[in-house]
């Protein structure tokens, strides 16, 4: 009988919607739960070591970090994710990795201070979506007909800018043509969906609204997101 299965999750992680879209594209029975990481139960404490999400727990072992996890289930489970060559599969982990630089990127786009701030940060998102336009195919994946972890790892990306895009046009997707399309495609895919619960848009606005800065400033001035996710039912 297998081992029970357990991610421990919080509602905006994006590391954490990593693990849930594998843990769908591999069709793996398992249970989810969520925590407040502003106040963290110490069950949680003892098994992860740096307070962080997620956790996967698999019968007695509580694995953490993203990209031990993604590449646990790839070793235990069916349904692999990576290329089977060994050069592609080293391809995919570095593209996987720029994937969470350009999230560094994100969090220090809604954390700046000042417009000033906003706008060069949002001109280095242009600048790595503009590096992995030139590597995209014809698609409709990173890959092309195949789902792989790398589109684990920038669907999470790319679902902030269902709420930035409602604030105001930033110009992070400008002059791109696969890169929107990609966007696009990820968000369709019932993985991708289902890693969030509907309400996480409404989470995220409350969440960057808190941040203060020259993001919450705009998103104050801005009619757009009232009731935006709540009437749309947006995932």
């Amino acid at each position: 009988m297998p081992e029970p299965i357990t991610l421990v999750s919080h509602a905006l992680c994006p590391y954490v919607q990593r693990i849930a879209i594998a843990l769908f594209e591999k069709r793996i029975a398992h249970e989810r739960v969520s925590i407040d990481l502003a106040n963290k139960p110490d069950w949680f404490l003892a098994m992860s070591p740096l307070g962080r999400t997620p956790v996967l727990r698999v019968g007695e072992h509580a694995l953490f970090e993203s990209s031990a996890i993604l590449e646990f289930l790839e070793e235990t489970q069916p349904g692999p994710l990576h290329p089977s060559d060994p050069a592609e599969r080293a391809l995919h982990r570095a593209w996987m990795n720029f994937g969470t630089e350009t999230l560094n990127d994100i969090a220090g786009f809604y954390s700046a201070p000042d417009s000033a701030g906003l706008e060069l940060k949002a001109a280095a998102l242009h600048a790595r979506f503009r590096l992995i336009e030139g590597r995209l195919g014809h698609g409709p994946w990173f890959a092309g007909d195949r789902f792989s972890l790398v589109d684990a790892v920038f669907a999470p990306v790319f679902r902030y800018f269902d709420t930035f895009d409602a604030i105001s046009p930033f110009g992070a997707f400008d002059g791109l043509s696969r890169v929107p399309l990609w966007r696009a495609r990820l968000a369709g895919r019932p993985s991708v969906r289902a890693a969030v619960d509907p309400d996480y848009g409404d989470r995220l606005s409350a969440f960057l609204r808190r941040r203060g800065g020259a993001l919450a400033r705009l998103m104050d001035a801005s009619p757009l997101l009232d009731g935006k996710y709540a009437l749309a039912g947006h995932p």
